[in-house]
């Protein structure tokens, strides 16, 4: 009797399907290039998010237009005469219109006058200014000057006879540039300058007490 011989047969799936070794690969390559899609779109999100920030920090700062600050320098005086009967007064001294620019740019301005006043009376100016100055990017312009004061245009019944005798004489100053902030070659922004400074002399040391001007 010839003996049966028993061979094995691979099940096949259930649903009669089997999947071929390039279809395995076809379905690797596309899994790989959907991965590769998704790094893309996050570096492009991650790229536009960073322009984004670097953009609102470059107009929060540099592009930011600031009004430039006008100031007076240290003051030196040279000559200082007063009179408490009269009254009257007349002195000379050296000092700086300062002109500070904060801005990315320079600060171009027009020609200036310092008014220099006894109680809001002017009692001398300052017109030398420069016809027309520039302060540079984040600098100072320094702009020396020579001013004279007397009171020859004083009012009557003002309190300088007063202040003369306490040994303190209280004045200020104040001035307006005009000009534009200019950035990036580009971009001009017109802005205006003020100053606003109080002056204490001391009378019997011809010196200056104290100088403040307001931010």
């Amino acid at each position: 009797m010839a003996e049966k011989t028993n061979q094995a047969h691979p099940l096949a799936p259930a649903n009669g399907y089997t999947r071929s070794d390039g279809e395995s690969l076809v379905s690797e390559e596309d899994e790989l290039k959907r991965q590769k899609r998704i790094t893309l779109f996050t570096y492009i999100g991650i790229f536009i998010v960073f322009q984004i920030i670097v953009m609102t920090v470059f107009g929060l700062t540099v592009m930011k237009v600031k009004t430039p600050k006008v100031r007076l320098g240290e003051i030196s005086i040279t000559n200082f005469n007063s009179a408490a009967a009269t009254p009257s007064f007349d002195t000379t001294f050296n000092t700086q219109i300062r002109v500070k620019n904060t801005n990315w740019g320079p600060y171009k301005f027009d020609a200036g006058m310092v008014t220099f006043m006894y109680q809001g009376a002017p009692v001398g100016t300052v017109t030398s200014l420069y016809p027309k100055g520039k302060a540079g990017m984040r600098g100072t312009k320094k702009i020396n000057v020579n001013v004279s004061l007397n009171t020859a245009a004083l009012p009557s019944g003002s309190t300088l006879s007063s202040e003369l005798s306490g040994g303190v004489l209280t004045l200020t100053s104040k001035a307006k540039l005009t000009g534009k902030v200019e950035l990036m070659l580009i971009m001009k922004k017109k802005k205006s300058a003020s100053m606003n400074c109080t002056i204490q002399i001391d009378v019997s040391g011809k010196t200056v007490k104290s100088l403040e001007c307001k931010l």
